[in-house]
């Protein structure tokens, strides 16, 4: 029977960053991480057109710097030099500008496959173990940990088990761990856009009475699409031949990167804010979208996320020799609780707000959104959180 000090299920985005986070103070406790995942990462970064990707803060920027990953990552980021936010049909808009916040950008967007690639070749086989392909099918708590049985018919102990499985994790529910959910009942469709002309480093945050709808710059010249359409409509939009949604697009978007030229494959996935009402249990962490799943319009999901991942590190580092006590797992808990609350609260928020068109409701956001302009403090509010910064005690004042 192997037995490691952590097994971290789910070696995606989230977990390997954990292990990254871990490695060094784990190498010098002598202890061993266990990394298992069902889908193998690549040999080789292989780039795509279609390849999917995530906004990541300038706060996240911060995080993996620390970890000395960011001159790797940063080959294929994308720069957020301007966010605009506008209203669809309405005279309330405004700009965040990485000049007017002090920083190189406000942040940026990375393709998961490169973020992946980057996060796996910083891993140290001596520290970090592999099991991939390979599934967790149960876990047995036991005293002192937890016993893992995966889907090769062999078994794991270990000190501590980290669930970052995603937010459809069967685990959690077989753990009897509940979640609220909040179903915005919308789906949002993703793909890749060619503009017309050159993104120079904008983001768009379009809001119509149909849904919002994101644009954010991709390399190549490309942008990312987000755009968020009840379900049905949604699936309409994703069966429609390339020239008859690229229309439909530019009609709501309009011209501000002119005529659209390309639309790679679509994607659908509808949208609820899930949120696991219990996080940690002795010699057990839920994390990732297995703790919290968002909203992908505000950007906030995988940042938060990492947060949470540099929390835990901190707190396991600077605790007992054995990971896994209840002590140390709840300080961790209330350490992010300010911040979770704070960043689901503003990505619900924003969601709901922009996401009705009773007049009411349009006409208060239109006048918030000029607000935004008129009252600088309220507007430097609003772009440290969309840079993953307001809910950051340690770093308030540093960007």
């Amino acid at each position: 029977m192997s037995r490691f000090n952590l097994a971290i299920i789910g070696g995606g985005l989230v977990g390997a960053s954990l292990a990254l986070a871990l490695q060094a103070g784990a190498r010098a406790r002598g202890w061993k991480i266990l990394l298992i995942e069902p889908f193998a990462p690549g040999d080789s970064f292989q780039p795509s057109y279609d390849a999917r990707s995530s906004a990541l803060s300038f706060g996240t920027r911060q995080i993996y710097e620390r970890l000395g990953l960011w001159q790797g990552i940063s080959r294929r980021a994308e720069p957020i030099r301007q966010i605009q936010v506008s209203d669809r049909g309405r005279f309330g808009a405004t700009r965040l500008d990485a000049i007017e916040e002090g920083v190189p950008a406000l942040g940026y967007v990375v393709e998961n496959a490169w973020l992946g690639q980057c996060l796996w070749q910083g891993l140290d086989s001596e520290v970090v173990s592999w099991r991939c392909p390979a599934e967790v099918t149960a876990m047995q708590p036991l005293g002192d940990g937890y016993r893992l049985s995966l889907n090769d018919e062999t078994q794991v102990d270990c000190d501590l088990a980290v669930l970052a499985d995603g937010g459809r994790s069967g685990l959690r529910e077989q753990l009897g761990i509940h979640v609220n959910q909040r179903p915005y009942h919308q789906s949002a469709l993703i793909a890749n856009i060619t503009p017309g002309e050159a993104h120079c480093g904008q983001a768009f945050e379009r809001f119509t009475d149909d849904g919002p709808m994101a644009l954010l710059p991709l390399p190549e010249n490309r942008c990312a699409l987000v755009w968020t359409r009840a379900g049905m409509d949604a699936r309409r939009l994703a069966e429609l031949d390339e020239r008859s949604f690229l229309d439909e697009l530019q009609g709501v978007f309009g011209y501000r990167l002119g005529a659209l030229r390309q639309v790679g494959a679509r994607h659908l996935y509808p949208l609820a804010l899930i949120e696991a009402q219990e996080q940690v249990r002795p010699h057990l962490v839920v994390l990732g979208n297995a703790a919290h799943s968002l909203h992908p319009i505000a950007g906030q999901g995988f940042n938060l996320s990492l947060r949470d991942v540099q929390s835990l590190a901190d707190g396991l580092l600077a605790g007992p020799d054995t990971p896994g006590d209840l002590a140390t797992l709840n300080a961790y808990r209330e350490r992010q609780r300010l911040d979770q609350d704070l960043t689901v609260g503003f990505s619900d928020k924003v969601t709901r707000l922009f996401g009705t068109a009773q007049p009411l409701v349009a006409t208060g956001r239109n006048l918030g959104l000029l607000g935004l302009d008129l009252l600088p403090p309220a507007k430097r509010w609003f772009a440290r959180q969309a840079m993953g910064l307001g809910t950051r005690p340690d770093l308030q004042g540093k960007a």
